[in-house]
C-alpha cells in the first residue's frame, strides 16, 4: 500500500471529502481556515510532530460535521466532539471576536488621541490602535493578504507617519497642518476600515 508524504494534503483532503455537502466557497474557505492554522501552529511550534497538530485539530469528520451544522445542513455534533481549533482557549484566533471590533479599534484610536490630553490622549490612542491592530491580525475573518493591507493602512503608516511628524521639524508648525494631518490619518484609517467590513468573510 502507497504511503503518503504529505500528512497535511491527506489531511485536508479528508476534511474536503467528509465536507462534500458544503457549498463550494464555503468547503474552500474551511480547507484555508485549516491549513492557515496548521501553517501558524507550525510556526508557533516548530519542534511539534505534524501528527500531533493534526491530532489536536481533530477527526476530519467530526470538522466536517461541525461545518455542516454551522451551515444548516445537519445536526449539530455534540459539544464534546467539537474540533479542537474551535476552542476556548482559541477564541480570538478563531473568530469569536466580531469583525467590527478591531475596526472600531482602529478608528477610534485617532479622534480618542487628538480629544484626550496630550500624553494621556496619546497613551490611550495607541494602546486602542494596538489592540484593533491584533485583533485584526488573529480574526478569521478576512485572509492573510486582506489583514496585511489592512494593517498597513490603519496601523502601520499613520504610526509611521505620526510618529515622524512628531519626533522631527519637518512637519509644518501650528494647529492648522496638524489638525489636517490627523484628519487626513482619520479618513485613511475610516476608509480602510470600510473596505475591511465589506469584504469581510461570513
Amino acid at each position: 500500500m502507497k504511503t503518503s508524504q504529505d500528512p497535511v494534503r491527506d489531511y485536508l483532503s479528508a476534511v474536503e471529502r467528509e465536507a462534500s455537502a458544503l457549498p463550494a466557497d464555503r468547503r474552500q474557505e474551511l480547507l484555508a481556515d485549516l491549513a492557515e492554522h496548521i501553517e501558524v501552529t507550525r510556526a508557533e511550534r516548530p519542534d511539534a510532530v505534524i501528527g500531533e497538530i493534526l491530532a489536536e485539530l481533530g477527526d476530519p469528520r467530526t470538522i466536517a460535521a461541525t461545518a455542516l451544522a454551522g451551515s444548516g445542513s445537519t445536526a449539530a455534533p455534540a459539544p464534546d466532539s467539537a474540533p479542537a481549533w474551535v476552542g476556548a482557549d482559541d477564541s480570538v484566533r478563531r473568530g469569536k471576536v466580531h469583525p467590527l471590533v478591531p475596526l472600531l479599534l482602529l478608528v477610534l484610536a485617532q479622534p480618542v488621541g487628538m480629544l484626550l490630553p496630550d500624553e494621556g490622549g496619546s497613551l490611550i490612542g495607541g494602546l486602542l490602535r494596538i489592540t484593533g491592530a491584533v485583533l485584526l491580525c488573529t480574526s478569521v475573518h478576512w485572509t492573510a493578504a486582506r489583514k496585511t493591507v489592512g494593517a498597513l493602512l490603519t496601523f502601520a503608516l499613520p504610526g509611521v507617519a505620526m510618529a515622524v511628524w512628531n519626533l522631527t521639524d519637518g512637519g509644518p508648525s501650528g494647529a492648522g497642518p496638524a489638525l489636517v494631518a490627523n484628519l487626513a490619518a482619520l479618513l485613511l484609517t475610516a476608509g480602510t476600515a470600510a473596505w475591511m467590513w465589506r469584504v469581510r468573510r461570513a
